[in-house]
């Protein structure tokens, strides 16, 4: 049971990432919560449904291409209705017209909600010095 909640969740992850990418807001939508808290560089929100999709259609960016690392793909069911998956990620993007890379360790909480899971928390933390050390100017 365990390795198909697993399996399951990753799907998930990559069904939500591969809309990004494709900018299929109706996909993202759809296994969205009706609120989702959004955690990055940038800082903390939440993001109904609607607004969702009107900033994945308006995205600035563009991801080209994305990579889980599988063998440090995390999944921890909580609870019946409840699990947290967690992975490195790689991510190649154009950013204001310039190709980018970057490695990022993300995380979600999924809901079953009716029988099926909704993302109802995505993180994004940066790869690199927990201090910002490699950021800073000499």
């Amino acid at each position: 049971m365990r390795d198909s909640i697993d399996q399951e969740l990753k799907l998930l992850e990559r069904r939500y990432w591969d809309a990004v990418q494709q900018k299929d807001s109706d996909e993202a939508i759809a296994l969205s919560d009706e609120s989702c808290i959004v955690v990055g560089a940038q800082g903390v929100g939440a993001i109904d449904r609607e607004k969702l999709g009107q900033m994945l259609q308006a995205a600035s960016y563009e991801l080209k291409q994305y990579s889980f690392d599988d063998k440090q793909f995390q999944v921890r069911q909580i609870a019946d209705n409840v699990a947290v998956v967690a992975y490195p990620v790689h991510e190649e993007l154009i950013v204001d017209g310039k190709s980018t890379t970057l490695d990022a360790f993300d995380a979600s909480v999924w809901v079953r909600r009716n029988g099926k899971w909704q993302c109802a928390l995505h993180t994004e933390s940066l790869k690199g010095d927990p201090f910002g050390r490699d950021r800073m100017k000499s």
